[in-house]
């Protein structure tokens, strides 16, 4: 008897939810805006400002996640350069205490930005047999 393919389950980061929603949000505002235009309900005018709002509150917590997870990657790198350096230099020197340190230090970052999420984008994965 066969199994069932497993669900195919995407996998998604954080950011990309709050960029989608803010997106939606301001283009909510868009709506209202054009509402408030036809008919000169003051509410749509009020409802706008609400989305408008909203949707900045989403944009900036979308910003702050990728702006972390950009930072962690570029210090990485700049201590890696740094540890390039440290590494140049002769024999026992090159690695203890400093460098040592120093690659401590990168993984630590690398792996924080792992867990945080190093893409932009969600990744969807697919069973065997299934169409994307």
């Amino acid at each position: 008897m066969a199994r069932p393919a497993p669900e195919a389950r995407p996998r998604s980061l954080l950011h990309p939810s709050f960029i989608g929603a803010g997106a939606t949000l301001l283009i909510a505002g868009l709506a209202t805006d054009i509402m408030y235009w036809d008919t000169s309900n003051w509410q749509w005018a009020n409802a706008s400002a609400w989305l408008i709002a909203a949707g900045l509150i989403l944009a900036l917590i979308a910003t702050i996640a990728l702006i972390i997870s950009f930072l962690l990657v570029a210090a990485a790198a700049l201590l890696s350069l740094l540890n390039v350096f440290v590494h140049s230099r002769d024999a026992w020197t090159s690695v203890v205490p400093q460098g040592i340190s120093l690659s401590v230090i990168v993984t630590i970052l690398l792996l924080t930005a792992a867990v945080r999420g190093w893409k932009v984008t969600a990744v969807r994965t697919f069973a065997i047999g299934d169409r994307p």
